[in-house]
């Protein structure tokens, strides 16, 4: 059986509660079900439950986040694990990458499933009165925030190929399984659902505190994450001027600022960063046991161990880059650990001393993205003056107080700086590999040799079993 069947059959089945139980495989389990999104109450709880299928190992609480995507992108290596060694290679064939590679796919679909299901729901299908048409907003966002993702993973670069095959937008909570659309459609799809969130959430401040469900809007799909992601989205379409246009809105309007250099260390080790984060996923015990067997522990074979050169992109005659302090730590040992998503409130048992307000959790969207998307798109239309000023003021906040000597820099090298800038800066958020995609970079590896940009390399297989037995 295909996986789409198997997901929507598995799904129907959740309760999509905040404490993602099961319901029975029962016709009783479907009443559950439609009791449950009955209410205000119940709604908020479905919508809770797939927010955290979000840190699934899978999605965001490993794969997408630090580990698959990251390595990827040629931050970390493991030597003699057979799954990263050929996910540096692009070697999307081997087994456990194949594996985890299908349940990546799987794991998304399912919560798309999960998220369809508030969608139908009477109270939120047709919402016109608050607080519904918050829960339709930030399900309708959340929806076109996970099938971008799987496009950008599953399907080739919409400007290198405008007719590129696409994935399947599943819009219904049933046991029909999705068919496939073309790239260019499922971007349609994905921009309609973000445009409406963004007329329905556009007066949530309105309701700020009004109950629990509108308090800490940065682990919600906010209007702030839906204008960030509409961003991403132009940005990748290559509409460089509606990718502008929502990143300034975010800059401008969200109330979030770059954080001080001072602020840098431990500002997202574990938590939502206090003043960047647009988006993030709540989350405790879970992914921190991910980071810690993963980047804090140096287990053989298993281990993700920062690239060996992995100063030197911080270390330049441009001044103290205060993220390698910040990024990465010397145990001991001398062994070398990327702890920047590293909770050290728990890794030292002072979690006591865990400042008031912090949000424990992973992010998906900060701030400085919005700075670097504002800054390519100024460069395209040849404003050099301008990208400096937006480079430089992450570039200060970060510690680097010696200013790009634009009227001496080409094009080419200004786009260069922002790509540095990007590598620095989003380690361990897993959106790299998706730039270096996005503009078709061929990829330096970490042993210095060049690998060429092709469909083999940026383009996952979309999983076999998957075309099993469709009409």
């Amino acid at each position: 059986m295909k996986i789409l069947r198997i997901i929507y059959v598995w799904s129907a089945l959740l309760t999509l509660s905040a404490c993602e139980s099961f319901l029975d495989i029962t016709p009783e389990g479907q009443v559950k079900r439609k009791e449950l999104l009955s209410s205000a109450s119940g709604i908020e709880d479905a919508m809770y439950g797939a927010y955290a299928q979000l840190r699934g190992q899978n999605l965001y609480g490993r794969e997408m986040s630090y580990s698959a995507l990251d390595v990827m992108a040629q931050y970390f290596e493991s030597y003699g694990n057979y799954k990263v060694e050929n996910l540096l290679k692009y070697n999307y064939t081997y087994s456990t990458v194949e594996t985890l590679f299908q349940g990546l796919w799987t794991d998304m679909y399912a919560n798309i499933s999960n998220v369809n299901s508030i969608l139908q729901c009477e109270l939120v299908s047709n919402a016109t009165d608050y607080p519904y048409t918050i829960y339709r907003g930030e399900a309708l966002g959340l929806r076109a925030f996970m099938h971008f993702d799987l496009l950008r993973l599953f399907t080739e670069q919409i400007t290198l190929n405008p007719e590129a095959d696409g994935i399947p937008y599943a819009t219904t909570f049933s046991l029909v399984t999705p068919q496939f659309s073309k790239a260019s459609k499922v971007y349609e799809y994905i921009l309609s659902d973000l445009l409406e969130a963004e007329k329905l959430l556009a007066n949530e401040d309105a309701y700020a505190n009004d109950r629990a469900f509108m308090t800490m809007r940065q682990i919600h799909f906010n209007i702030h994450a839906v204008r960030a992601t509409l961003a991403r989205v132009y940005m990748t379409m290559g509409n460089y001027e509606k990718a502008e246009e929502y990143a300034r809105m975010v800059i401008d309007e969200s109330g979030l600022s770059l954080l001080k250099r001072i602020e840098i260390a431990g500002d997202v080790a574990g938590c939502l960063s206090h003043k960047e984060t647009i988006f993030g996923i709540y989350s405790t015990t879970d992914f921190y046991s991910n980071v810690y067997n993963d980047l804090w522990l140096s287990t053989s074979f298993y281990s993700l161990n920062p690239r060996k050169d992995y100063a030197t992109f911080y270390e330049t005659a441009e001044g103290n880059d205060y993220r390698l302090g910040a990024y990465f730590t010397i145990q001991p040992s001398g062994t070398i650990r990327f702890t920047k998503i590293l909770d050290k409130y728990k890794l030292e048992g002072n979690e006591a001393k865990r400042p008031e307000n912090t949000i424990q959790g992973l992010n998906l969207i900060r701030l400085p993205e919005m700075y670097y998307i504002v800054a390519e798109c100024q460069n395209r239309d040849n404003h050099p003056d301008v990208v400096a000023t937006m480079l430089d003021k992450v570039r200060e906040s970060r510690g680097i107080e010696v200013k790009l000597d634009w009227e001496q820099m080409t094009s080419d090298m200004i786009q260069e700086a922002i790509d540095a800038e990007r590598y620095k800066e989003l380690i361990g958020e897993g959106q790299m590999f998706f730039h270096m995609k996005r503009l078709n970079q061929t990829i330096v590896n970490q042993n210095g040799e060049r690998i060429a940009p092709s469909r083999d390399v940026y383009v996952i297989p979309i999983p076999e079993i998957e075309y099993d037995y469709r009409n």
